[in-house]
């Protein structure tokens, strides 16, 4: 399993549930169809997914999660970026370059009217269940790596700072004004 192929994956799960915003069913679909595949593959998953996480490991969108869920611990962060992950390629990337754009998800409108945190801790579990649902073991401790990156500098601030906040992510801001 390569990079396209899992978000093909995460493609085919979204498709198969009703309500693709849910990060939850994402997740657990995604799970059913990647303990299908090959045990190779599913151990490439985990890879890819702790890649993606990776990937995502950066201060502005810690700063979009903090302002969407009104606060965002690292495992909060995490969470985020899980559902992040099961809402498809397009979005995550999106998301990447400009989270200030979330705010034009209509799932995100949606939850910020509901006043629903974002969050799917279950997508973090995918390849690890997949690999529990197809072998009956647990996935191997040394199968993957997770490195992240320093996180920008030039977003040291802190994120209590709403004027600041407000200021580098007025969408985001404005959508979730009180």
């Amino acid at each position: 399993m390569d990079t396209q192929q899992f978000w093909k994956l995460i493609e085919e799960a979204r498709s198969q549930v009703p309500a693709p915003d849910n990060g939850d069913a994402v997740a657990e679909q995604a799970t059913a169809l990647l303990a299908l595949r090959p045990v190779q593959e599913i151990v490439a998953a985990q890879q890819i997914l702790w890649g993606l996480m990776a990937d995502s490991y950066r201060a502005p969108l810690w700063g979009a999660a903090y302002v969407i869920n009104g606060g965002c611990s690292d495992d909060g962060f995490d969470y985020f970026r899980g559902w992040l992950i099961t809402q498809g390629r397009e979005t995550f990337e999106r998301a990447i370059g400009d989270p200030d754009a979330l705010a034009d998800l209509p799932a995100v409108r949606a939850f910020a009217a509901d006043g629903i945190d974002i969050e799917c801790e279950e997508a973090l579990g995918m390849a690890w269940n997949a690999y529990q649902i197809a072998t009956g073991e647990e996935l191997p401790n040394d199968s993957f790596t997770n490195r992240y990156p320093e996180l920008d500098p030039e977003w040291g601030f802190d994120f209590e700072d709403d004027d600041e906040l407000s200021r580098r992510l007025p969408r985001l801001a404005e959508l979730y004004a009180e």
